[in-house]
């Protein structure tokens, strides 16, 4: 195989992202038809012993602890970043000048200066960039984009979107780097309402106009120290006893927005709603109908179509799994046999190796222009919490 069919990949990080990653990478060939066959060349970490078995493990061809010299190798053609958010801009800047394709972790970095020297960055560079907001994927998530740009539902009135999680609402999860703003930039805010933001902007195409109104909250002021604040996970490290350290960032946040079309938002993300897993969902009611999406139930669309007449009228559970009908389901399995999490970034992969061939994606990918765009409604809602006021989007930079 020549150099010109192959795309030699570096990542960065392997704990639960670095999973997915090389998972896709090891399936995208084997699922789709691609010009571009990656090599899953280099993975980074900080702990040599355990990265050495991870690589092995995963199949990569070497691991090295020195992620400048990892991004410098002539020999990588992609840089894939997986940590924690605070190191996404020294290690994207340092790709995009070497000349290296760059995809990134969500959100796009810790802080607002961050992603705008980022999104800067990608403007003058050569190489492509992209950030991982993978439920884009999910075909049923596809599937509503396409509905939406079909006109299926009409002028868009309301989007209400929730990001529920419950892993963090005991006292003894100790504090991980995603309890430190540090490393973190923000807590289930950046973490799940990245997400939800951009669910809603993609789906609808639309963008926000203002944010009426924020509540953002922490619950648990301190939590038990961990020796490693800088890996992910809430298992992660292991805990000095009877020492406790504060929490920096956000619990819970709740917002109001209004779009530029004139339609309403809603928006919720917790790590404190107890009983809840990965509860992930986005409902959107238009003039000529509805759409309604449940990450637990990823293979489902629920669809509401008003131009039916009224005694036939009713939500629609549509299985976004028939090949040549619905979103990536070409290259899967048959109707109603279900796809998983994992497939979302098989998919994402798929469409990266897509765009560098020069070909179109199934669904839009987000670079960091467009990242930068929900890294933009996250600093405005952090405003609106702390200032108690209506922040409208002309005032983020």
């Amino acid at each position: 195989m020549s150099k010109a069919t192959t795309l030699n990949v570096c990542m960065i990080g392997y704990r639960f992202m670095g999973r997915a990653h090389s998972n896709a990478y090891m399936k995208v060939d084997k699922f789709f038809d691609v010009d571009l066959h990656p090599v899953m060349h280099t993975v980074v970490g900080r702990k040599a012993t355990d990265l050495q078995a991870f690589a092995q493990r995963w199949g990569w061809l070497k691991s090295t602890t020195d992620w400048a010299a990892a991004v410098a190798d002539p020999e990588i053609d992609l840089v894939d970043i997986g940590t924690p958010n605070n190191q996404h801009k020294d290690m994207a800047l340092a790709a995009l000048e070497s000349g290296k394709h760059v995809l990134c972790e969500k959100p796009l970095a810790a802080t607002i200066e961050d992603a705008r020297e980022m999104r800067d960055a990608a403007r003058k560079a050569k190489a492509n960039t992209f950030v991982s907001y993978s439920y884009r994927r999910v075909p049923a998530v596809a599937l509503a984009h396409q509905l939406v740009k079909e006109g299926k539902i009409g002028r868009v009135y309301h989007i209400r979107a929730h990001y529920l999680q419950g892993w963090a609402s005991s006292p003894s999860v100790p504090l991980v780097w995603r309890f430190d703003k540090k490393a973190a930039g923000s807590g289930s805010h950046g973490d799940l309402g990245a997400h939800i933001i951009d669910m809603a902007r993609f789906i609808t195409g639309d963008e926000f106009e203002s944010i009426n109104g924020a509540v953002s909250t922490t619950f648990i002021k301190e939590r038990t120290l961990t020796s490693n604040l800088s890996t992910a996970g809430i298992t992660a490290g292991e805990i000095t006893a009877g020492k406790k350290g504060k929490v920096t960032v956000d619990d819970a946040v709740l917002f109001l927005a209004t779009f530029k079309s004139g339609a309403v938002g809603t928006f919720e993300s917790t790590r404190f709603a107890t009983g809840n897993q990965n509860n992930h969902g986005i409902e959107i009611n238009g003039e000529k109908g509805s759409i309604r999406f449940a990450f637990e139930d990823l293979n489902y669309l629920n669809y509401f179509d008003a131009s039916q007449p009224k005694h036939v009228q009713g939500w629609t559970r549509i299985p976004a799994s028939m090949p040549g009908q619905h979103p990536y389901a070409f290259a899967w399995w048959p109707t109603a046999h279900p796809g998983g999490y994992e497939h979302t970034f098989i998919n994402q992969a798929y469409d990266i190796l897509q765009s560098l061939s020069g070909k179109k994606p199934v669904v839009p990918l987000a670079d960091f222009e467009e990242a930068y765009a929900t890294q933009r409604v996250l600093e405005a809602v952090m405003i609106s919490a702390k200032e108690r006021a209506t922040v409208k989007m002309s005032e983020v930079k």
